[in-house]
């Protein structure tokens, strides 16, 4: 045997740890459990962006307490509005509880029909939050689609795409849902809430697609010329496995920021459209139509029909706003 192929190990001392042995292999180290999703996001700058912004978290809390009380009207609401055996005509017309004349059982007041204003807030607040959130929900599935194959395709068909954008934009978008509401509840006068509501929802839609196409475009045109996306065609994936699995999930964070805050734009807009008697029936009143109805008793001193259903309005489109400003700026990765 040669002399070179072993190392003399130096015995060990009485009590002293045990030598080294470096003629064999070191013991592997072990390795925990990888972290869990949950971990990981709890130790990652997105939660501690969170967490380190009040204007966030007060946003998120107000924008939370909104939805779960709208979500759940029919738990936390005192009364039901729209159940007519309930309704007591004897108490319409009072002013909240804490005014001469006003009722601890109604702590806002009541309308004309004697219906409580906090729970019609509550019952309101619901379907403005639905034809919303349904209209966003619409407007980026329409704008991501065209969007994401007009920047990755590019030539006569990108610009067929961005000529249509031009002249959607070219209309303001409140002229846009009021001709599509017009139109809708002219062709069906006796139309169920359902198609109403589906009426309503295209109209708020349609105008606000073209913003999701456009980002989605430029976010596109940028990821497509990336070395992994030449990598997916050099080695023969369909353009559209390669658009829908690579491209989509890399262009989704401005979308998401922009949804955030289209929100709150529908909800105005819904409101606005009922407001002017083209939205939702009143027989499933919103906040706009709550403060359409308000407008009539005003001068009457009916002041809180007008105030309380406004203030419902501009406290969940405010939240929502300051809640997509703080995610706009926690997603952009030149700020962190």
């Amino acid at each position: 045997m040669d002399h070179g192929e072993v190392e003399v190990v130096p015995a060990a001392l009485p009590g002293g740890p045990a030598p080294i042995r470096r003629d064999l292999p070191a013991p592997a180290a072990s390795v925990g459990p990888a972290p869990s999703r949950w971990a990981r996001f709890l130790d990652g700058d997105f939660w501690h962006s969170f967490r380190s912004s009040p204007m966030a978290i007060g946003s998120a809390a107000v924008a939370l307490a909104c939805i779960f009380c709208a979500v759940f009207a029919g738990v936390v609401a005192p009364h039901n509005p729209f159940d007519l055996a309930t309704l007591e005509l004897g108490d319409s017309m009072l002013p909240p509880a804490w005014m001469e004349g006003g009722s601890a059982k109604y702590l806002l007041g009541t309308d004309e029909q004697g219906r409580d204003v906090l729970s019609a807030l509550m019952y309101g607040a619901r379907i403005s939050l639905f034809v919303g959130g349904a209209s966003v929900l619409l407007s980026m599935l329409v704008g991501v689609g065209l969007g994401l194959v007009s920047g990755y395709v590019g030539g006569r068909v990108d610009a067929l795409i961005m000529r249509i954008c031009d002249v959607m934009l070219s209309f303001p978008s409140i002229l846009i849902a009021l001709l599509i509401a017009g139109v809708g509840h002219a062709l069906f006068p006796t139309a169920h809430d359902t198609l109403a509501f589906g009426v309503l929802i295209i109209a708020i839609a349609l105008p606000g697609w073209v913003q999701y196409a456009r980002a989605v475009r430029g976010s596109t045109m940028v990821e497509r010329h990336k070395e992994y996306v030449q990598a997916a065609r050099v080695i023969g994936v369909p353009p559209l496995r390669i658009m829908m699995k690579h491209v989509l999930p890399n262009v989704m964070g401005p979308v998401l920021v922009l949804s955030t805050i289209q929100v709150a734009t529908a909800i105005l807009a819904e409101a606005t459209l009922s407001f002017l008697g083209v939205g939702v029936s009143p027989t499933s009143p919103s906040l706009g139509t709550f403060i359409n109805e308000g407008n009539k008793q005003l001068f009457s001193g009916a002041w809180w029909l007008v105030i309380f259903p406004g203030a419902m309005l501009v406290l969940i489109a405010l939240s929502i706003n300051l809640f997509g400003d703080w995610l706009r700026d926690a997603l952009n990765p030149r700020l962190r």
